[in-house]
C-alpha cells in the first residue's frame, strides 16, 4: 500500500473535508480525491461518506486511521528528528484559551524551552475551534475546556478552575451578603455586567449552579478576554465571575471582593488534549508530562 495515499488518508480524516486537507497538504482537491478513490479501490471498501460540509469516515475509514496514523506520525517523527539534530531545536504547537495558555501553560513549559524546545502558540477562545484545529493537525497539543468525542483524540483532565463572584467594593459594599443568600440572583442583577461575550457564559454557568436559574441581566461591558473583564470590574464597571487564579491578586488587594462564597464553588475542567497515537512522540510527550506536572500545583 502507497505511504502518500496513507498521509493523504490520515489528513482527511482528521481535517473531516476534502478541502480543507488538500490546504494542509499542499494538493489540489482533485489529487486528494483521486487518492482517495485509488485507496478505496485497493481496498474495495468505501472509506469515506459524503456529507453536504465534509466527510465522515465510515466504519472501515476509522478502523484504518486508529490503525495507521500511530505508525504515520511515527515516521515523520523519524523524519523531523533528523533535521531537529541539525538545528537542536524542536517545536511544539499549543493551542488554547488566551488567558489560561499565556497565563499557566507557557510559563510551564519553560523548562522545557531551556532544554532546545520551541514553541509556538496560538490563542482560541473556542473549545471547537481548538479541538478541530488539533485534528486537523494545525496544533500538537491543546488545551480545551470540553473532553471530546471519538477516538480521534485522546484526553487527560489537567486541573479544576474555580469560579468566583467579584466587583468592586463600592458595589459590595451595597449588598448584605444575608440578602445575597435569599434573593441573590434578583439582587445582582439589578448591577452591571461584565463579561467575555453577549451570551454570558461564565455569568451563566455561575447562575446555573449556585442559583439553579438564567440570568436575566444583559451586560454592560463584553471584553472578549478574562483580563480586561478582571480590570474593568476592579474599576468599578460592575460585576464579574472569574476563574480565582486570574482574580485572586486583586482580592488580596482588595481591588475586588468576592460577593459569595458558596459551599460548592462553581468549577470548570481543562482537559490536555492530542491526536490519538501521538504522545508517544517528543517533544509532545515531554510537554504532555511537563503540564500535568506543574498542574498539579495550580
Amino acid at each position: 500500500m502507497d505511504l502518500a495515499l496513507l498521509r493523504t488518508f490520515v489528513t482527511v480524516h482528521r481535517a473531516g473535508s476534502f478541502t480543507r486537507a488538500a490546504a494542509l497538504l499542499g494538493l489540489s482537491q482533485p489529487a486528494v480525491t483521486s487518492q482517495i478513490r485509488t485507496l478505496e479501490r485497493q481496498l474495495g471498501r468505501p472509506l469515506f461518506l459524503r456529507q453536504a460540509r465534509g466527510v465522515t469516515a465510515t466504519t472501515i475509514g476509522d478502523e484504518l486511521a486508529h490503525r495507521a496514523a500511530p505508525h504515520l506520525d511515527a515516521l515523520v517523527e523519524i523524519a523531523e528528528t533528523g533535521l531537529d539534530e541539525q538545528s537542536g531545536v524542536r517545536t511544539l504547537h499549543l493551542a488554547g484559551p488566551p488567558e489560561f495558555t499565556a497565563l499557566r501553560a507557557l510559563p510551564a513549559l519553560t523548562s522545557l524551552v531551556g532544554q532546545g524546545l520551541a514553541v509556538r502558540a496560538s490563542f482560541l477562545g473556542n473549545t471547537e475551534e481548538i479541538l478541530d484545529g488539533l485534528a486537523a493537525g494545525h496544533h500538537d497539543l491543546a488545551i480545551a475546556t470540553a473532553r471530546p468525542r471519538g477516538g480521534l483524540l485522546v484526553s487527560t483532565p489537567l486541573c479544576d478552575e474555580e469560579h468566583v463572584l467579584v466587583a468592586a467594593p463600592r458595589w459590595a459594599a451595597r449588598l448584605s451578603p444575608d440578602v445575597l443568600l435569599g434573593e441573590g440572583a434578583v439582587v445582582l442583577e439589578q448591577l452591571p455586567v461584565v463579561e467575555v461575550h453577549e451570551s454570558l457564559p461564565f455569568v451563566s454557568r455561575y447562575w446555573a449552579s449556585v442559583f439553579e436559574t438564567k440570568p436575566a441581566a444583559a451586560a454592560t461591558v463584553i471584553a472578549p478576554d478574562l483580563r480586561a473583564v478582571r480590570d474593568s470590574a476592579a474599576s468599578g464597571a460592575g460585576l464579574a465571575v472569574l476563574p480565582r487564579y486570574l482574580c485572586e491578586e486583586a482580592l488580596r488587594q482588595g481591588r475586588l471582593v468576592a460577593l459569595l462564597e458558596p459551599p460548592v464553588p462553581p468549577l470548570r475542567t481543562y482537559f490536555l488534549v492530542a491526536r490519538t497515537g501521538t504522545l508517544a512522540l517528543s517533544p509532545l510527550a515531554r510537554a504532555h508530562e511537563e503540564l500535568l506536572r506543574a498542574a498539579g500545583a495550580w
